[in-house]
């Protein structure tokens, strides 16, 4: 009879809500990748986008019915916590899959892919990413991680015909795997130096040394290689080198999406290490990962004719801009990184879904000179990507500006005003002004040069995702408040 005592209780019916909106995207990947090898290439490209969209859209509503407050909590023996904060990045994470999924329509027929796998791909990316938001324990971050990681690492080559794709799917995939050895090897000294890989456990284990400064060594450098690996995956400094590199060669969609979802899922990864761990050294981390990640990116921005490398380096430097709400306590910390998040992932999946439908076949046109009196042969297009850049500077009515504007007063607001970081970060924030302006110059006050590039008109699904993206950006730029409450509920969750 006591054996049969210790042996645990099944999974409740709650649990599987909990992962409601995993299981949906799961179904769905797998129902594209059983269907495209018995469709001709023609009728997978419109059918099998259309599943995914739909496996889009079900995620979406299935992460609305888990927001209820009644299926908050653990699951599954404490590995996930739905709350508010789970949510959120739910909801950010596939709202990006959306985006990403309606711009890639076009984009895969421009470019002459085959689609289905890539539409399943992105599903399954996904799930990584949602999974990876409301993970408690490190190895099921680590497999979160990974399933994510696969993914990306072969959308990032799709472009099977182009050797730069090729090349990036490569570099992608060689340092990715390093830095998630980082990772893992953390969590193995984590666990030495606490006897256990649950987050609840480690911060219980951790609480006696969190007023000291003090730790065990071996949870300083279970800490600092578990930020290598995430540090990685947000392109964060010093570990950002294959960035310019991969969001060049990648198919401009999936740098949407590999710039925002994985970012927002490791975000939320880093925020449960930093806040609920009490992570010993983490602030220090993040200190010297955010200066770094703030300059490097927006100096190398500078220098850069290419419009997807320019990009590249400004998504270093937005991790910088974020990483300041990090080193903040977590009362105002918490709600400004979140809302960063929401508002970049806007701005960036439509800047970089113009760029793609702007490229046209083999993306030929993507040097500043091919945005050349872009405001006179496409003026709507043209105003779209202003807009979105105004927003990365960080211009008032744009979610960009409130997002800067909360980070930078997070960081003043605690105990231990962070004004040093601030004033990097301010002065930074001009430094980039100049490289996104000069992109507007150039496509307004610059003629187009002798062999005009062909603007193409624009698709449904493309316009309907570039007005998503739109409407998002104005929305957290002129009424913020909704999605700041929101990410406030979620800072008497983390302990």
């Amino acid at each position: 009879m006591a054996i049969f005592q210790t042996v645990p209780s099944l999974p409740q019916s709650v649990d599987y809500v909990r992962i409601l909106p995993e299981i949906v995207l799961s179904i769905f990947g797998m129902i594209i990748m059983m269907f495209d090898p018995v469709m001709d290439e023609r009728r997978s490209q419109r059918t099998l986008g259309l599943v995914a969209l739909v496996g889009t859209i079900v995620a979406l509503a299935a992460t609305v019915y888990q927001a209820q407050v009644r299926f908050w909590g653990l699951g599954f023996f404490g590995m996930i916590k739905v709350d508010a904060f789970s949510v959120f990045f739910h909801f950010v994470v596939i709202a990006v899959t959306l985006l990403v999924i309606l711009s890639s329509y076009e984009y895969m027929e421009v470019q002459q892919i085959r689609a289905g796998e890539y539409y399943g791909l992105i599903l399954f990316g996904a799930v990584g990413m949602a999974l990876m938001s409301s993970a408690m324990e490190l190895v099921l971050i680590f497999i979160a991680l990974e399933i994510s990681s696969i993914s990306t690492y072969i959308l990032a080559g799709f472009r099977r015909r182009s050797a730069i794709s090729s090349e990036a799917s490569v570099k992608y995939f060689l340092l990715g795997s390093f830095a998630t050895a980082f990772f893992l090897y953390g969590v193995a000294l984590m666990f030495g130096a606490t006897g256990s890989t649950s987050i609840d456990r480690i911060s219980a284990a951790l609480a006696d040394y969190a007023g000291t400064g003090h730790g065990p060594l071996l949870a300083y450098l279970g800490v600092a290689l578990m930020f290598v690996g995430v540090g990685f995956k947000v392109a964060a400094a010093p570990f950002h080198v294959w960035t310019p590199d991969v969001y060049e060669g990648a198919p401009s969609p999936i740098v949407g999406f590999m710039s925002t979802a994985p970012k927002a899922a490791v975000f939320a990864v880093l925020l449960r290490i930093i806040f609920e761990i009490h992570a010993p050294g983490g602030p220090w981390l993040i200190w010297v990962a955010a200066a770094l990640s703030m300059t490097i990116g927006n100096v190398a921005a500078l220098v850069q004719s290419n419009v997807k490398r320019l990009l590249a380096y400004s998504s270093i430097a937005h991790a910088g801009y974020l990483l300041i709400a990090f080193a903040s306590l977590p009362a105002n910390g918490i709600p400004a990184a979140m809302f960063y998040t929401a508002s970049y992932a806007a701005m960036n999946v439509g800047a970089f879904a113009v760029i793609g439908h702007f490229a046209g076949a083999g993306e030929r046109f993507v040097t500043l000179e091919d945005y050349a009196g872009l405001g006179k042969r496409s003026p709507l297009l043209a105003a779209i990507l202003t807009m979105f850049l105004l927003s990365l500077i960080g211009i008032p009515i744009t979610g960009g500006f409130f997002a800067k504007f909360y980070v930078f007063s997070a960081a003043l607001q605690g105990s231990h005003p962070l004004v040093g970081l601030v004033i990097i970060g301010v002065v930074n924030s001009a430094v980039a002004a100049y490289y996104y302006l000069r992109i507007i110059v150039v496509m307004y006050m610059r003629e187009p040069r002798d062999e005009e590039v062909p603007v193409t008109p624009v698709s449904a699904g493309l316009g309907f995702a570039l007005g998503l993206s739109l409407a998002a950006t104005l929305f957290l730029g002129i009424y913020p408040n909704p999605v700041l409450k929101y990410a406030a509920l979620s800072v008497g969750l983390l302990r």
